[in-house]
């Protein structure tokens, strides 16, 4: 099995990609990643990349907020990711990692005056959540920070504290997945996902401005609803107990797809099962991510991997 990464410009194995315990990001979290989710053809022996060149650029917008100056083009980590995919040996479902961190080895609280590195690696990458047989969720007691406390327009290590705490109650509280709230206690997102609900036909999910990192799953959603469905999202507020009335709820990411919620604080969401039109979006995703849809391979890079 090739288990490589792309560390100090060059593509090593595993085993090299080391860090110092001195390094900055290890004791500040600061460091930007993605997660790209990279889906398996066994019919066809080939790899389908969903989305590369957006994780691309919101990682470079990450970076512009922690005064990270990345001396690598969207295409260049694109070529990075298409070689190490092609090189992992993997045959199923893998996940691209990819992080800058400010590598200077220093200790001190700040953002100025920093290097930084980047690196990257592949892993598998099965089932993150039950997705085909619906999830339940808790609300969390842990609030979304807010956008001026923390930005929450970029993937930052530090924040994600926030989102392990949400996770790590729901999961001990007896939920598949945690519900955040913001300060003013309108419904945020989940600890790795964007959230929907379906009422009276109309698809609605948070803005931005309800401290929501815009997800590239998200994205792809409303636009498939709207293409192929012919159904427009509303973006605005939406109430706790809206999750409990809605006809139908679901989550999305990348390492989620689209994840039906068919329980919110033990109620049950509908008739406890999941949606119909949940269930059409969540095929129509899953074929456009795996290369089934010609309409939309532009959102896929094709992979052959090199034995």
């Amino acid at each position: 099995m090739a288990d490589l990464a792309f560390f100090n410009n060059k593509i090593v194995p595993i085993d090299e990609a080391k860090i110092s315990v001195k390094t900055h990001a290890l004791h500040y979290g600061t460091s930007a990643f993605e997660g790209i989710r990279v889906n398996w053809r066994g019919d066809e022996k080939k790899f389908y990349i969903f989305r590369m060149p957006e994780h691309y650029q919101r990682l470079l917008r990450s970076c512009k907020i922690l005064k990270m100056d990345l001396p690598y083009s969207i295409d260049k980590m694109c070529q990075i990711s298409v070689e190490l995919v092609e090189k992992c040996d993997y045959e199923e479902d893998i996940y691209i990692r990819p992080i800058v961190y400010k590598s200077t080895e220093v200790v001190g609280v700040k953002l100025h005056d920093l290097e930084c590195a980047l690196a990257m690696f592949v892993i598998p990458f099965g089932p993150y959540i039950d997705i085909n047989n619906g999830i339940r969720c808790g609300m969390s007691s842990w609030r979304k920070i807010n956008g001026d406390q923390m930005p929450n327009q970029a993937k930052i290590a530090g924040p994600y504290i926030n989102h392990a705490m949400a996770k790590t109650e729901a999961i001990e509280n007896g939920f598949d997945e945690a519900i955040l709230l913001t300060q003013k206690g309108y419904v945020s997102e989940g600890s790795g996902e964007n959230i929907f609900i379906i009422m009276d036909g109309k698809i609605i999910t948070p803005p931005p401005s309800d401290n929501i990192l815009v997800g590239i799953t998200r994205n792809s959603v409303i636009e498939l609803a709207r293409s192929e469905l012919g159904i427009e999202t509303i973006e605005r507020s939406i109430d706790r107990s809206e999750l409990y009335v809605a006809d139908e709820c679901f989550m999305t990411g990348t390492a989620a797809h689209v994840a039906p919620v068919i329980e919110i604080d033990r109620r049950k969401v509908g008739d406890g099962k999941i949606g119909p039109m949940t269930k059409k979006l969540q095929q129509l995703y899953f074929d456009v991510e795996q290369g089934r849809n010609a309409k939309y391979m532009h959102w896929c890079t094709a992979v052959t991997p090199k034995k």
